[in-house]
């Protein structure tokens, strides 16, 4: 077995450390906030009891997990790693003053990991002497249940620690997917019209929210509708999120965030985790327009703009196909890989779609991928 540190005690981090430590490894969870280490074991010794209620683990093997675990307020207790995880706040000055600090107390042939969801690797990993060491590992959030792990080699990365990180990611069971260090990688981009075109409907006055949620999820198959979910994601977290991207692609209108979103934002109208957000959960939940019509309309609208990021995204070797479609349904538990869902749609439909949008609006927004223009006119299908 090896010894696994993570940085950062939030949940993202605690849930990593538990992964870590239900395999069997020695883990140590860092983290030199005012109370963040006490809260982290407190929650986890609470998450491992409920698994004990639910004959999940027993009561002795969730005392050897936590009995693995070294839960420290000192950054040296990370020595003799063989991998350090860092799970902290999103800001890249911080994170860089993070990893050189790491390096300073870790052996030369460690790997340092990023859990970041959206920032450059290769800028991260600049920050280190030896920058072929580091490599993204963006896991999902509840990390022990949601399956994908994004693998994101910088420009730096040698191919024998992308390797080995792989094979320690893998062997704790998860589904890991190679992707190219790129705004977002796979999930975090091409789910960005999952939000953006149904805060544009919207904001159009087309329907509300809980139409455009029974929509996506009565026909469409989606496990949660986009106001349903970014509102237990955080309208904080999602927005800067769709921000970062934004930017990072040069102010592409593809990514342009919504200022219904950002009011949500300054408002301090997060979603659950404050009672209120799209809907008010101390409230009846308003009830949607079953219109399947009108549903329709809102479904094929953004399932067009979601196959059109994926198909972009592989017309620019973020990842391969498979990966692409693996990301979706493990990541964000998405009813189908999208682009396998083109192939059955028709991507002529979908190119029409586009081009109708794209027309009626004159926006860029909507401009269709080159290689779905390429696969229509070559009369080719994704698989």
């Amino acid at each position: 077995m090896i010894k696994v540190s993570v940085i950062g005690a939030g949940t993202m981090g605690m849930g990593i450390a538990q992964i870590a430590a239900t395999q069997g490894h020695q883990v140590c969870l860092y983290d030199n906030y005012d109370g963040a280490i006490e809260n982290a074991k407190n929650k986890l010794e609470k998450i491992l009891n409920r698994l004990v209620e639910k004959e999940k683990i027993t009561s002795k093997e969730k005392d050897e997990i936590i009995g693995r675990i070294n839960f420290s307020k000192e950054l040296a207790a990370i020595s003799e790693s063989n991998i350090v995880i860092e799970a902290i706040i999103e800001d890249l000055k911080i994170k860089k003053d993070v990893f050189s600090k790491i390096e300073e107390i870790i052996d030369e042939d460690c790997i340092i990991g990023s859990n970041t969801s959206s920032l450059s690797i290769a800028s991260i990993a600049s920050a280190c002497k030896h920058a072929e060491r580091v490599v993204g590992i963006h896991f999902f959030n509840p990390a022990p249940l949601m399956p994908l792990v994004e693998i994101i080699p910088a420009v730096q990365t040698s191919d024998s620690k992308l390797i080995e990180a792989r094979k320690i990611i893998d062997g704790w069971g998860k589904i890991s997917v190679i992707v190219k260090d790129t705004p977002g990688f796979i999930v975090n981009r091409v789910a960005r019209p999952f939000y953006g075109e149904a805060l544009r409907i919207y904001e159009e006055g087309i329907a509300d929210f809980a139409t455009i949620d029974w929509s996506m999820k009565e026909l469409g198959g989606f496990r949660m509708g986009p106001f349903e979910l970014m509102d237990y994601i955080g309208n904080d977290v999602n927005y800067i999120v769709t921000e970062t991207v934004f930017k990072s692609f040069y102010f592409d209108p593809r990514y342009k965030p919504s200022f219904t979103q950002k009011r949500m934002m300054e408002a301090g109208y997060l979603g659950r985790k404050t009672g209120k957000g799209y809907y008010n959960y101390n409230a009846e939940i308003p009830k949607a327009n079953t219109n399947r019509d009108l549903g329709k309309q809102i479904l094929w609208r953004i399932l067009s703009m979601l196959i059109n990021e994926a198909a972009d995204a592989l017309f620019l070797n973020i990842a391969t196909r498979e990966d692409i479609d693996l990301a979706m349904t493990k990541g964000v538990n998405y009813p189908k890989g999208l682009l396998n869902w083109a192939d059955e749609i028709g991507i002529k439909n979908i190119l029409n779609q586009l081009e109708d949008l794209q027309s009626e609006y004159c926006e860029d927004r909507y401009r269709p991928s080159p290689l779905i223009r390429r696969m229509v006119k070559e009369n080719k299908t994704f698989y």
